[in-house]
């Protein structure tokens, strides 16, 4: 009984941390930068900005799960660098997608 709670908290916690197919083809359809782009700079930080939100999420939620939060880090490093290149592209573009995004301040 108690491996199959464990197994079931796990699949919880994965389906509440993973993004749903549906929500990524929202993410791609509102920061695309032309019809066919699934990858860019700015679709790239959108898919890692709801990710990070939903693992803060998490934490806040679990304190003590600390390769969560390792792995949050990772993200937010990700992200980081990424509006690093956008910012060197172009910063009009970088001003604008932090503020769509709602992130730094």
């Amino acid at each position: 009984m108690g491996d199959c709670y464990i197994h079931l908290e796990k699949l919880e916690i994965e389906s509440i941390m993973a993004l749903t197919q549906l929500r990524k083809q929202e993410i791609i359809s509102n920061y695309q930068v032309h019809e066919t782009d699934t990858g860019s700079a700015d679709v790239q930080v959108a898919m890692l900005t709801e990710r990070i939100n939903r693992l803060s999420e998490h934490l806040q939620a679990n304190k003590k799960d600390h390769s969560s939060r390792r792995g949050l880090l990772k993200l937010i490093g990700q992200r980081k660098r990424l509006l690093a290149y956008i910012s060197q592209e172009s910063r009009e573009k970088y001003q604008a997608l932090i503020a769509r995004l709602g992130i730094r301040g």
